[in-house]
């Protein structure tokens, strides 16, 4: 959705909504991606891009940030550029993002008090932004199948960690959906579809099925795969 729409209101009552949290997506970078054990990397990285892709459909406030870049994580990476292009990462030497006030000066400009939280990884950029966000009056939403860590006990001593601080656990597709929440509400519906079609797998491909066999609508669009030229070679 463009920048400044007026989506329809979605009920609160506790649940996250288009106007009531900020993404936030932490050294999303190559280095620390090398470094997760418990998770299928492309799995990671293909579950960022749905948060990515469904804060900008439903006009989300997102902060980026990222650790280190020249000195040993590199840069963001480019699918998550790609999705958001207009957003520029918050370079920290910190660990914990919340020690760098540039970071929580983002946040709170947001004027929103629910954090939807992703990053790697869990046990160190996740945990400790979470638990002092916790701390100072905030509401934390991790988005567990976004964040990563280096053995599934680190992962998961991790998230009981954040949960018994009060952070909620949940992922990039149950986020997206409890933003659209009502299928009538037509203005969100078809991004949302084209989410889920490329990203989410089995339901994707039910999706497809059902409005191409079912509901006789054309296959899904995507841009022809151009083979890109031979690189130049040097003697």
């Amino acid at each position: 959705m463009p920048k400044g729409s007026a989506l329809a209101k979605r009920s609160e009552k506790g649940l996250l909504t288009p106007e009531n949290c900020v993404v936030t997506m932490i050294d999303l970078q190559p280095q620390m991606l090398f470094g997760v054990g418990n998770f299928d990397r492309q799995a990671v990285i293909n579950n960022n891009q749905i948060l990515a892709k469904a804060a900008r459909v439903f006009d989300v406030p997102v902060v980026l940030s990222t650790v280190e870049t020249k000195g040993f994580s590199g840069i963001m990476w480019p699918q998550i550029h790609a999705v958001l292009p207009g957003v520029t990462p918050i370079e920290r030497s910190t660990m914990n993002s919340w020690d760098d006030e540039n970071f929580v000066a983002a946040i709170k400009k947001t004027g929103r008090k629910k954090i939807v939280l992703a990053g790697l990884w869990t046990e160190t950029c996740v945990a400790l932004a979470t638990v002092q966000a916790i701390y100072d009056g905030f509401e934390v939403f991790v988005v567990e199948d976004c964040c990563g860590d280096v053995s599934q006990l680190a992962h998961e001593n991790a998230m009981q960690r954040v949960i018994q601080a009060g952070a909620k656990p949940v992922v990039a597709l149950s986020v997206m959906l409890e933003w659209q929440r009502d299928w009538a509400l037509k203005e969100t519906y078809s991004a949302v579809m084209g989410i889920v079609r490329e990203h989410v797998g089995a339901y994707g491909m039910g999706v497809e099925y059902a409005f191409t066999m079912l509901h006789g609508a054309p296959p899904t669009q995507y841009p022809e795969y151009v083979v890109p030229p031979a690189a130049a070679t040097h003697d």
